[in-house]
């Protein structure tokens, strides 16, 4: 395989200029065989660039303008056949029947039935529920959508991407504009020599690309942990940073970095090296979908999210379990890692330690009322110190801070106050045995004056880490 150096420019190439940056992410594509989308202005090259690559690797290619195409221009004219017991197509140069790379140019400006229908073919490779067995790329192309668009541009029509459809594209990127050239890009640019010639890089692009999936298979069938263990802490880091990616596309991304890994020719062991940390980073920003339908995610948000995985999949034994302890968020699954996996009692008194001065009261308080029960039978990997800061914070809870009944204070406030208003439908729905304990934590927080936005999913979280506790740690 070629090293490193050799890598850049395979796309200029075939010439197609100004996508030095974002050429790893093209080829990871490629080696993938998952679909992916560009986005960016007219004129900047996205779809010369993909038809080019049709040509270098040879393939039956096919061209289609979203805007205009009509359903049958993809399928052909049906007709029954002979016996008139099935549907046949009547195919055309234009159908999509025999193809194995297919381009859905403008897909933004399709029309939503259009769009529903291209959602198996890009998904699936499937057109009517049939199978297109040869078909092995899907791409498409974009002007920015109507609420994403910078000054100066004017794309009436591009509309947001379905955000269904948008989440099945492995690779999204922004393509760069005349600003993002270098010099030397720009007069090659400029340059009308070779207009119309067919992309030919002499099997380059095509011997690399065979030699990359052969690896790339190799890889999947025994996929390193690390980058696993790295999918896994971002997916979370970003959700919790309101930057939602669903399970899918954390798969997806795991063999986009999979690939993106072999493309630059990086070990399994990848995690560890600035060039793996620079390279990861680059692939999370092209792997959100969110920026097809103009919802681009704030990059500081996504380059937080990677440094916290990033360091979490570096450290080892203590200090690792302690970091992927504080990434998650909710309080159930921090109970089950604490039973299931603390690596040490030292370990996880300091986790409760933190967690308790870390987090908001009203979630410290809820999860230490949670554990007590079974860190003060013993039944939890922590030491004394660590049940007696989860005792400081329950016993307030739970002798309800050693005044005032919850009937006491409905007396006292009245069912139009706002605690009170808020809390009472809560209450008023769960059995016994959970609604005593909610009416415990309730009461506290109102004695703190602390307030928590949703009452009943903060108290479905409390009952789940309740549980966990109560089930695990036996």
């Amino acid at each position: 395989m070629d090293t490193h150096a050799n890598t850049t420019g395979r796309l200029a190439a075939l010439g197609a200029y100004g996508f030095k940056t974002q050429e790893p992410l093209i080829l990871a594509a490629l080696v993938t065989g998952d679909p992916l989308l560009l986005i960016g202005s007219s004129g900047t090259g996205k779809t010369f660039l993909l038809n080019s690559i049709s040509e270098a690797l040879g393939l039956e290619h096919r061209h289609y303008n979203a805007s205009l195409i009509a359903f049958d221009d993809l399928v052909g004219f049906p007709y029954p056949d002979e016996a008139k017991t099935t549907v046949r197509f009547l195919e055309t140069p234009a159908t999509v029947w025999g193809a194995e790379s297919v381009l859905i140019d403008e897909i933004s400006r399709c029309k939503p039935e259009h769009q529903n229908r291209l959602f198996s073919l890009v998904h699936e490779r499937k057109i009517q529920g049939i199978a297109l067995s040869q078909l092995r790329y899907r791409w498409a192309a974009m002007n920015p959508c109507t609420t994403d668009q910078k000054a100066g541009e004017d794309y009436l029509g591009a509309e947001p991407l379905d955000a269904a459809l948008a989440d099945r594209f492995a690779v999204v990127l922004e393509v760069g504009d005349w600003d993002a050239l270098s010099a030397a890009d720009r007069r090659l640019v400029a340059n009308p020599a070779g207009e119309g010639a067919v992309a030919d890089d002499g099997g380059r692009l095509r011997a690399d690309l065979a030699a990359w999936q052969e690896t790339f298979r190799e890889w999947l069938s025994h996929c390193p942990a690390s980058i696993i263990d790295y999918v896994c802490a971002l997916t979370t880091a970003l959700r919790d940073a309101g930057i939602r990616l669903s399970p899918r596309r954390a798969r997806i991304l795991t063999r986009t970095l999979l690939a993106a890994a072999i493309v630059e020719d990086l070990s399994p062991e990848i995690l560890g090296s600035k060039t793996g940390d620079t390279l990861f980073l680059r692939v999370i920003e092209a792997s959100l979908p969110q920026r097809a339908w103009g919802a681009t995610p704030d990059a500081d948000k996504v380059a937080a999210a990677h440094r916290l995985a990033w360091d979490a999949t570096l450290l080892h034994g203590p200090d690792r379990w302690l970091h992927l302890f504080h990434l998650e968020r909710a309080l159930d699954r921090k109970a089950r890692l604490l039973i299931d996996s603390c690596p040490t009692a030292d370990t996880g008194t300091l986790a409760v330690e933190q967690l308790l001065a870390n987090e908001p009261k009203e979630r410290a308080a809820a999860f230490a009322l949670a554990a007590y029960p079974a860190a003060v039978s013993g039944r939890l990997p922590i030491g004394a110190e660590g049940v007696n800061d989860l005792g400081r914070f329950a016993q307030p809870l739970l002798t309800i801070n050693g005044e005032i009944s919850w009937q006491e204070r409905l007396a006292e406030k009245g069912t139009t106050h706002p605690e009170v208003a808020a809390y009472a439908p809560v209450l008023a729905r769960l059995g016994a045995g959970r609604r005593e304990r909610a009416q415990q934590l309730f009461s506290y927080l109102m004695v703190e004056k602390r307030q928590v936005a949703d009452p009943r999913a903060f108290e479905r979280e409390f009952h789940q880490c309740t549980q966990v506790f109560s089930e695990g740690a036996k």
